[in-house]
C-alpha cells in the first residue's frame, strides 16, 4: 500500500506539533521561554512540589534530557529541588518566583492558543479530534511494533512510507 506524506498520521501529527512547537518558541523568545520549558513549568504543582521523576512521563520525555532541562532551570533561577519529607529517596521540585512568573507567561500562551483554536473550529470537530487523537494513543499504547508478525509487513510498510516521504 503507498501512502503519500499527507495521508499519514504521523507526519500530520509531526508537522501540526512542529508548528506549535515554533510559534510558542517563537512567542517564548523574549520571555527566555521554549515550547518544552513552558510544559515543564505548567506541570509543576505550585503548592506541593512535583516529584522530578513523574514530570518526564507526564511530557513524554526521556529522563536524560529532563535532568538536563532540570539543571538549566535551577542554574537560571526558575525552580529549586527539595528532598521529599516523606520519601528522602525523592526529590520534589518546586516553582521559585521567576519559575511562576514564567509559568504563568507560558499558561496564557497555552489559553490564547486554544482560545484561537476553538473560534475557528467548531466544538463539534474539535469533540471528534479528541476521540481520534484518544484513539490513536490508545493504538500506540498497545505497541503495534512488538508483534513478531507484524514485523516484516510493518518493515515493508515503512520502506513504502519513507520513499513516499523522500519523493514528496
Amino acid at each position: 500500500m503507498k501512502l503519500s506524506a499527507k495521508e499519514s498520521v504521523c507526519f500530520n501529527i509531526k508537522t501540526a506539533w512542529h508548528a506549535i512547537s515554533r510559534m510558542y518558541n517563537t512567542g517564548g523568545t523574549n520571555y527566555e521561554l521554549s515550547a518544552t520549558l513552558g510544559f515543564v513549568l505548567l506541570n509543576i504543582d505550585l503548592e506541593t512540589g512535583t516529584p522530578a521523576t513523574k514530570i518526564a512521563p507526564l511530557l513524554g520525555m526521556e529522563t536524560r534530557s529532563l535532568t538536563r532541562m532540570l539543571k538549566t532551570m535551577e542554574e537560571n533561577g526558575l525552580i529549586y529541588k527539595q528532598a521529599d519529607t516523606k520519601d528522602k529517596r525523592s526529590v520534589l521540585i518546586f516553582l521559585t518566583e521567576k519559575g511562576k512568573e514564567r509559568r504563568e507567561l507560558a499558561k496564557l500562551a497555552v489559553k490564547t492558543f486554544n482560545n484561537a483554536v476553538r473560534e475557528n473550529i467548531s466544538e463539534e470537530k474539535l469533540k471528534v479530534f479528541f476521540e481520534v487523537i484518544n484513539e490513536i494513543n490508545k493504538v500506540v499504547d498497545n505497541k503495534p511494533f512488538e508483534s513478531k508478525s507484524a514485523v516484516g509487513s510493518k518493515q515493508s510498510a515503512a520502506k513504502t512510507l519513507t520513499l513516499e516521504h523522500a519523493n514528496t
